[in-house]
């Protein structure tokens, strides 16, 4: 066999593979050249000059100031993120609600109006739907699964789309490349919330959105151990909004958790992939199972946006939804049963994590507001871990018979 001439390997991280780029990307390293990134605890930097100082405050020294506006170990996390997405920037936060906030807020302003998808953490629709109308922001919730409800949205102040896809916990998706295109012939500008997908199984910005945000405390995490956010988005709309934003009302990470995040990143394609093939098999072992009544994935032909979801996502993530018979009793009863999977109301974690959000995640949002969106007494959420999943599958089919 002839020898084939190899492409010489780029020094460039945004030409290596995903897995890669979460080992190796952002990476910077001190004088003594350690092999894990480096944790720098501190609040502020020191200058060697005044003149230093007013420099890097005007922004003509590169460097950093002080760990609210920017830290070493913060910036590999973002520059990490950020070659993974594909953005042009990232911007961590304490939280992911801290990164929803300021990927809205950040610039929409008294007199703007945002459309958004009833379909979404309970936590996200408070964003939306209460503290936007108290800043004078005008507010529309639609069923987002239809793009024709998009455009009967749309009003002259129409600043902004809003959306999760898959949305929690009813796994409803949205077109994300319909609803940017759209945007975009109205100068609007869309956020999306990517948490159920991760950046492994989906792509908001190759599908046109602008701006996209993750709850970090989640997959990207992936053990249950911090809090984190993260906002993705261009230069322009950093400069233009989110930098000053984050700047001066301080939702920043703190470098401890960053460096958490880093480590997570590291194993997230292992993880993710894992997750999702066992998801795939415990959702087709639900469906078998006397007593569930319905089961709800993307990974599976009869979910409601299966030719959707496989357009948009390459695989169907670790989320289920099902229902039960019997209610909020039934339900009740089933959590209760269960001897490996945890009920929580987290998600991403290695741990097989159950909850019922007719009670924790979405109970705020009202009986009406969950009919709507066809959150039922019977509906539970399942986070999908890395335990084995006959012994996940055996745990469900007894606290079902019980």
């Amino acid at each position: 066999m002839a020898n084939q001439k190899k492409t010489p390997i780029s020094a460039d991280p945004a030409s290596w593979s995903p897995e890669t780029q979460l080992v190796h990307g952002g990476t910077l390293r001190s004088q003594f050249g350690e092999t894990s990134e480096a944790l720098f605890l501190t609040q502020g930097f020191v200058y060697k000059s005044a003149e230093q100082a007013e420099a890097r405050f005007k922004n003509e020294d590169p460097g950093f100031q002080y760990s609210r506006f920017g830290n070493p170990t913060v910036a590999m996390f973002e520059e990490r993120i950020r070659l993974l997405e594909g953005a042009e920037v990232a911007r961590a936060t304490a939280t992911g609600m801290a990164a929803v906030t300021a990927g809205i807020l950040s610039f929409l302003k008294a007199g703007d109006h945002i459309v958004a998808a009833r379909a979404m953490f309970g936590s996200c629709r408070y964003i939306v739907e209460t503290l936007c109308p108290r800043f004078g922001i005008a507010m529309t919730l639609i069923d987002g699964r239809d793009i024709d409800n998009w455009n009967a949205a749309l009003k002259p102040n129409t600043r902004a789309f809003f959306f999760e896809t898959p949305a929690n916990p009813t796994l409803d998706l949205v077109d994300i490349a319909a609803v940017s295109a759209l945007a975009k012939q109205h100068a609007i500008t869309t956020v999306v919330d990517n948490v159920f997908a991760t950046p492994l199984l989906q792509r908001p910005l190759a599908h046109g959105a602008d701006v996209v945000v993750y709850s970090a405390t989640k997959h990207i995490d992936g053990q249950g151990r911090c809090l984190g956010g993260a906002v993705l988005c261009t230069e322009k709309f950093l400069t233009d909004h989110l930098q000053d934003f984050i700047r001066q009302t301080g939702p920043s990470l703190s470098p401890f958790n960053a460096w958490v995040m880093l480590k997570g990143l590291e194993t997230l394609p292992v993880r993710v992939r894992a997750q999702s093939a066992s998801a795939a098999t415990v959702a087709d072992g639900l469906a078998g199972m006397k007593g569930v009544t319905r089961v709800i994935y993307c990974g599976r032909p009869d979910h409601p946006q299966a030719a959707l979801a496989r357009k948009q996502m390459t695989g169907g993530g670790q989320m289920i939804a099902f229902e039960v018979a019997g209610g909020k009793a039934g339900a009740f009863r089933l959590q209760n049963a269960l001897q490996i999977i945890k009920i929580s109301n987290n998600l991403g974690d290695a741990k097989s994590i159950i909850t019922h959000p007719a009670t924790t995640t979405h109970y705020r949002i009202g009986p009406e507001a969950r009919a709507e969106l066809g959150i039922t007494d019977g509906m539970l959420r399942l986070s999908v871990g890395l335990e084995n999943t006959d012994d996940l599958l055996a745990d469900l089919d007894s606290a079902l018979s019980a």
